[in-house]
């Protein structure tokens, strides 16, 4: 009886320390938001943004992963996010649930607010170089 609960209590152990682990691994790995911006090289305000994308990945850090979409050279990540104008901004969580989207020019400043809702915090400040 004695060696079933030593068993038992070392089983629960060692999947508890397992599941930490998992949790810890996957926190670390994934960022927390996914912002996608849709636009063209070709369109005045997407040209505008490549300025604010490369400010908001520096600023955040591993929180954010920022990716920059050509829907004129590839249209299927347009017609996925029913993108109708560019640029078109999307935000999702960890899990790749959209949780946020604007359209047009998105200042900088708005961004800012936008993440740090959502408990983004700045790292580094585009003030610091």
């Amino acid at each position: 009886m004695k060696d079933i609960i030593a068993i038992t209590i070392l089983l629960l152990l060692v999947s508890f320390c397992s599941a930490e682990e998992t949790a810890q691994d996957s926190t670390t790995i994934l960022p927390k938001i996914t912002f996608l911006e849709m636009g063209s090289l070709i369109c005045i305000p997407c040209k505008m943004m490549e300025e604010v994308l490369v400010s908001i990945e520096e600023k955040y850090g591993d929180q954010i992963e920022v990716n920059f979409h050509d829907v004129k050279k590839d249209n299927a990540i347009a017609v996925k996010y029913k993108v109708k104008m560019i640029p078109t901004q999307v935000f999702l969580d960890e899990n790749g649930v959209e949780i946020h989207r604007h359209v047009g020019f998105y200042p900088e400043e708005k961004i800012d607010e936008f993440l740090q809702e959502q408990g983004l915090k700045i790292i580094r400040s585009s003030k610091d170089e």
